[in-house]
């Protein structure tokens, strides 16, 4: 059964979904979208990485939300030392007050400890029970299950035994569920297995407000699951995509060399930063133009995605599927 923790109250949203951070993907008018539409809207930090830019995003979507009786935002951080604008977009978060925070791929401390001084929320994406151990330690809020056939960095273990297994370990603590969720149907299931909101990511990509190009768009519309696989050419972390011919052309595994610099702890730290840094300029050519190297951040979920909505319009019908698979479980 679902965990009584009621998300949505505590952060003012209309339905329990939070519209997962995507890196070079979440913007301005996606985040004022989702706020209007009355979910969570996350973005990570490292979208805006020029001096000034984060404070001044943070201003007009703080300002936005400013007076709205539903819909809110928050960021994702990339907490792991290869992020050199960890401490900086940190400060600026904090400075602004932001509600909501979001950890990924490395201890979530400093941001607790920060966030809790003004009373934010810090909720930390986890894989297994190890991780989560480890959060819950450090006093987190609650965990962003990430399971398997989430877009990005996705986790090993299906949601079906993540969740319950999370709620199991930790009964108290809020668990967000991710991975594969792009309908009503998938929200209902995972409230039942015990997660109190889905965070939703590829289903918006292919949304009116997403800049990215039309022909990232039209691949999420026209793949299939199978077409997603993993690579490790984008951050040396295994991260999903779609199987596109450049994709399949560069390979999809570090070479001897890479592992040897990756895993050595002379070098890990700043191999990471440069393997980041190339994925970084790979992700911006394939995410905003037409170019040929074509490399798509996608999950599973591509499966679910038919066209290219509004995202005022995927929210309503997601509820509307929802109401409708709720009634068809009572009869």
């Amino acid at each position: 059964m679902s965990t009584k923790y009621n998300f949505s109250a505590e952060l003012s949203l209309k339905m329990p979904i939070i519209m997962a951070p995507m890196f070079l993907v979440t913007n301005m008018p996606m985040l004022k979208a989702s706020i209007d539409a009355g979910i969570l809207g996350v973005f990570p930090t490292l979208n805006f990485r020029k001096d000034g830019e984060l404070d001044t995003v943070l201003t007009e979507i703080l300002a936005y939300r400013e007076g709205k009786t539903h819909g809110n935002i928050g960021v994702n951080l990339i907490v792991q030392k290869s992020n050199i604008l960890f401490e900086k977009h940190l400060e600026v978060c904090v400075k602004h007050k932001v509600p909501f925070y979001i950890t990924s791929l490395g201890s979530p401390a400093r941001v607790i400890e920060a966030a809790h001084q003004y009373g934010a929320k810090v909720y930390c994406d986890v894989t297994n029970l190890v991780h989560a151990k480890k959060c819950f330690d450090l006093g987190c809020d609650g965990f962003i299950a990430v399971g398997q056939g989430a877009g990005g960095h996705a986790g090993n273990n299906p949601l079906q035994v993540l969740v319950p297994a999370l709620h199991k370990e930790f009964p108290n603590m809020p668990i967000v569920a991710a991975g594969g969720i792009a309908t009503g149907e998938g929200l209902l299931s995972v409230m039942a297995l015990g997660a109190c909101a889905a965070s939703i990511g590829t289903r918006f990509i292919a949304s009116t407000e997403a800049s990215v190009s039309a022909e990232y768009k039209n691949g999420i519309v026209n793949s299939e699951m199978d077409d997603i696989v993993l690579t490790e050419k984008i951050s040396g972390t295994p991260c999903t995509i779609i199987n596109t011919p450049y994709a399949q052309k560069i390979g999809y595994t570090q070479n001897w060399f890479e592992k040897f610099m990756s895993k050595n702890k002379r070098t890990k730290k700043y191999f990471k930063m440069f393997t980041q840094l190339k994925g970084m300029k790979l992700l911006g050519k394939s995410t905003l133009s037409g170019s040929y190297e074509t490399l798509w951040c996608a999950g599973k979920s591509v499966s679910l995605i038919n066209d290219v909505q509004p995202i005022h319009t995927i929210v309503e019908q997601i509820s509307i599927e929802y109401t409708s698979a709720l009634k068809e479980l009572g009869q």
